[in-house]
């Protein structure tokens, strides 16, 4: 995914989004579909080159990540960006990271009904120009991935301290998709520089049709909702999960997926009218 963010146009669309809190049953253990670990040295896990040139015997490919944007390393057991840049990787990501647009997803796409969560610290927000800082900059966490056009994605880390829900359709201006809110901006979440914040989100489909997608802080739900067909169908199959990066150097451990338990589920009227955006913000 490349950014070239220079201009939003909003459309109001009358559709409405139902939030959803979700209590799960403690009784229940859920089952761990997917946890990586990293190394405790500092080394390239894989980059974007590694994805575009998969022939290439100098690409460092990974068993369990690829990234169509940026470079991912180890640090001290940790999950890394790298250094923030925009410059391109290389096979081993040593003259520039472009983890200015980190991209990166699980190379598992069966992932369905599931629950995403993973401890994150964020180092550094980038603020030069060359790196081009907008509000939604930050952490987002991708469900439902089906390519970089079509995906579901949380807001759980932001510069603006907003957390929210989105969707990607595909067709349209921004690397040829559109976003699509799914939620009100939640404020109240700034972003503490060097603190580990844990995160998460979910997502199940329902029997009418529907997907229901929750978003997670420390623990706690914080906002969801229910998506039956804003943009485009609900997406209902299967995909990868992963993580995206915006102008942010971080950190993250214990990514995990597990199963979803079953909850004692809340629902409130509808309170939004989404907004379509031709950039992510």
């Amino acid at each position: 995914m490349r950014r070239n963010v220079l201009s939003t146009i909003t459309v109001m669309v009358t559709v409405f989004a139902t939030v959803v809190a979700a209590q799960p049953d403690p009784t229940v253990t859920p089952t761990v579909l997917f946890s990586p670990t990293f190394p405790s040295t500092t080394r390239l896990i894989t980059n974007e080159y590694a994805y575009w040139n998969p022939t290439k015997t100098t690409a460092v490919t990974s068993a369990d990540w690829e990234m169509t944007s940026g470079s991912l390393f180890s640090s001290t057991g940790y999950g890394w960006t790298g250094k923030i840049d925009r410059l391109s990787p290389g096979p081993t990501s040593t003259a520039g990271t472009n983890s200015a647009v980190f991209r990166l997803n699980t190379r598992r796409h069966d992932f369905a009904d599931v629950r995403v969560r993973f401890n994150a610290k964020i180092v550094r927000l980038a603020t030069d120009s060359a790196t081009f800082p907008v509000p939604f900059d930050g952490i987002h966490i991708w469900l439902r991935y089906q390519n970089q056009y079509h995906l579901y994605y949380a807001s759980v880390a932001r510069r603006d301290g907003v957390v929210l829900i989105k969707k990607k359709c595909p067709g349209g201006v921004f690397n040829n998709g559109t976003y699509y809110t799914l939620t009100s901006q939640i404020k109240g979440y700034p972003i503490a520089l060097g603190q580990w914040r844990a995160v998460g989100a979910t997502v199940s489909n329902n029997p009418d049709g529907s997907v229901k997608i929750t978003l997670l802080v420390n623990g706690h739900f914080v906002v969801g909702a229910t998506d039956k067909g804003m943009g485009c169908a609900p997406i209902r199959t299967a995909g990868s999960v992963g993580i995206r990066g915006d102008n942010t150097e971080f950190m993250f451990s214990k990514f995990q997926v597990t199963t979803l338990v079953p909850s004692t589920t809340t629902t409130r009227p509808p309170t939004l009218t989404p907004t379509r955006s031709l950039t992510p913000r």
